[in-house]
């Protein structure tokens, strides 16, 4: 398939990628740095994104679960691959022998990971997840004296090497105060388990992307900044505030399959949400619809850009398509190249209209949407 010949498409332009990345390094420049790739780098395509980090000199690459982590090792990468999600302590032995570290705040997976290890005359690597108000996953760290003594004895269990300990902000992008309350109950339970039981670790990191941007203090041994990498402010407010000058990274596209002239009256779409007005008018229909990841909630109003301008979507978006409508003597015909999101129509800008983050409707981006690389 040629790009003149694609319905719907993701373009990725991994020179941005690039300048992203050397702008988070240069705002911790005393960090290691993890490349977050879950949930296929979000959207933007797992392998080719960390293919490019590891030429980059990243140092870890991070992912959501173990399937995704194979991906990765399938694919040549050999960098280090951090587990973020739990690993079913049954599939403790393919952790072990895909090379890759695997977080752990539960005495049943450290020891499936040592008896793993053990069989394969290796030590396993883990990092400790410390819960710390996200109230998700991880060791729970109200009290840093407890949640010390329930670290150390998984940091005892033989045959694993305790390399790293985290915690992940739940607001870093909106309130100071808990954010900061996040990081002292963190720097407490590393206290108590250095002063109690002699216990360090070489990487210790809680700096997400909006840490990255604004919190110097929570750097630490490494950051690891998701959808800043993607060229994407945590909270939109603050684009352009800080100097780092994060450039997107994807632009969705999709080419005209047909423009259609509709008499007065006539409905558009499921539902007949949208009528044709007096003297009827012209639409053009594009193939991209909500299994494609374009949203049904962007129904009736949200725009894309298409022949110089922004153009209304109307009706329903529909599984596989979708309708704007376009102005009389509009120039617009079969396979002009319309831009969904990017640089004329950010993300950011649908993900308000849906009443969600960016994040979403990056990840949303599916599988049969092909990613072409530039």
């Amino acid at each position: 398939m040629t790009l003149e010949t694609m319905r719907t498409w993701a373009e990725v332009d991994l020179g941005k990628l690039e300048h992203n990345y050397h702008a988070l390094r240069a705002c911790a420049p005393g960090s290691r740095f993890v490349g977050v790739v879950k949930a296929n780098a979000y959207g933007h395509g797992a392998v080719a994104v960390g293919r490019r980090l590891e030429q980059l000199g990243a140092d870890y690459l991070a992912v959501a679960c173990l399937h995704e982590a194979a991906e990765l090792r399938q694919a040549g990468i050999s960098i280090p691959i951090l587990i973020l999600g739990v690993t079913p302590p049954a599939l403790a032995r393919q952790v072990v022998e895909l090379g890759v570290t695997q977080t752990v705040f539960t005495m049943e997976l450290a020891q499936a990971l040592s008896q793993a290890a053990r069989d394969k005359g290796v030590r396993a690597k883990i990092h400790i997840k410390v819960d710390t108000g996200m109230s998700r996953l991880g060791v729970l760290a109200h009290d840093g004296k407890a949640a010390a003594g329930e670290i150390a004895r998984l940091c005892a269990v033989p045959h694993l090497e305790a390399e790293g300990i985290f915690t992940h902000f739940a607001d870093a992008d909106g309130d100071e105060a808990y954010t900061m309350l996040q990081f002292t109950r963190f720097l407490d339970t590393l206290r108590e388990l250095e002063e109690n039981y002699g216990r360090t670790f070489a990487l210790r990191h809680c700096a997400n992307s909006a840490a990255v941007l604004h919190y110097p203090c929570t750097h630490l041994d490494m950051v690891r900044p998701g959808v800043a990498l993607y060229g994407h402010y945590p909270d939109p407010a603050s684009q352009g505030l800080d100097g780092v000058g994060l450039e997107p990274v994807m632009t969705l596209k999709s080419r005209v399959s047909a423009v259609r002239e509709l008499p007065a009256g006539t409905p558009v779409s499921y539902g007949r949400t949208h009528e044709m007005g007096q003297g009827g008018g012209r639409v053009a229909v594009l193939p991209i619809g909500y299994a494609d990841g374009f949203q049904r909630a962007l129904s009736n109003g949200v725009g894309v850009y298409l022949g110089g301008q922004l153009r209304p979507v109307v009706g329903r978006v529909c599984m596989d398509v979708c309708m704007v409508g376009l102005e009389p003597g509009d120039e617009v015909q079969a396979g002009d190249v319309a831009e969904v999101f990017g640089a004329h129509l950010p993300v950011e800008h649908l993900a308000r209209r849906a009443g969600t983050i960016s994040y979403e409707l990056l990840c949303a981006v599916s599988p049969r949407v092909p990613r072409v690389y530039r």
